[in-house]
């Protein structure tokens, strides 16, 4: 029964795992810039995660601090790890007039970290900053032609794990001020896949717990006619 039991058990796994990145979906349903995760396995039963990087819908905010990238393209951001990338364009100013991120990271325009000692800021469709009227500096918005080499890591960033000289720049740029990208999840399919994920689990289950009695009745039965 060892065979007939590791196939159920495999299946399970699977399901747990996909039941893990539906509950991730939607935990995040609401939160700027998140991207949902697709998963796949290999011949050997490995999990496979990909991002979809679909986009998600425009949430007007009228923040002017707030910007949304309505096309390709990656915000950067100078991190204590590192450059990182994202999609999340939730930005405030910190106590020395800087644009960070909700975590204090530096948001990078093309001549580094953007300081707005202004009160007039305004950002158009290509990235450009002006401050009072004034060209003062453009967004870094960067992508890379392998987009399987970035991986997600905490606060809604990506870390490519190739060489960042990979960065290239989009073909489309479309900044829209005043405004966020909300996450491309959608509630109701992951709520369909959420249940349909949980029956194939306890199927899977069923089936361990049907070839345990029966390996539990062989022992037993064996046990009696010695």
């Amino acid at each position: 029964m060892i065979l007939e039991m590791t196939r159920p058990v495999q299946g399970g796994l699977r399901q747990e795992r996909k039941l893990e990145a539906v509950s991730n979906h939607l935990a995040n349903a609401d939160t700027a810039g998140f991207k949902r995760d697709i998963i796949s396995f290999d011949k050997e039963f490995r999990a496979q995660m990909n991002t979809d990087l679909t986009q998600g819908p425009l949430e007007k905010t009228g923040n002017e601090l707030d910007l949304a990238l309505k096309d390709e393209g990656f915000f950067k951001i100078d991190t204590a790890a590192g450059i990182r990338y994202t999609r999340n364009g939730s930005f405030t100013l910190n106590s020395n007039g800087v644009l960070v991120d909700q975590v204090g990271n530096f948001v990078l325009g093309q001549g580094g970290a953007v300081v707005v000692d202004g009160t007039n800021l305004d950002i158009n469709r290509s990235g450009e900053i002006r401050i009072d009227g004034t060209l003062a500096d453009k967004l870094d918005i960067v992508t890379f032609e392998n987009l399987t080499m970035l991986h997600k890591e905490g606060a809604n960033n990506y870390v490519y794990k190739g060489d960042t000289r990979d960065e290239i720049q989009p073909l489309n740029v479309a900044v829209e001020q005043g405004a966020i990208e909300g996450s491309n999840v959608q509630v109701v399919e992951e709520m369909v896949s959420m249940i349909d994920h949980h029956r194939m689990y306890q199927i899977y289950q069923k089936m361990m717990l049907t070839f345990d009695e029966i390996d539990g009745k062989a022992i037993n039965d064996v046990g009696k006619l010695q």
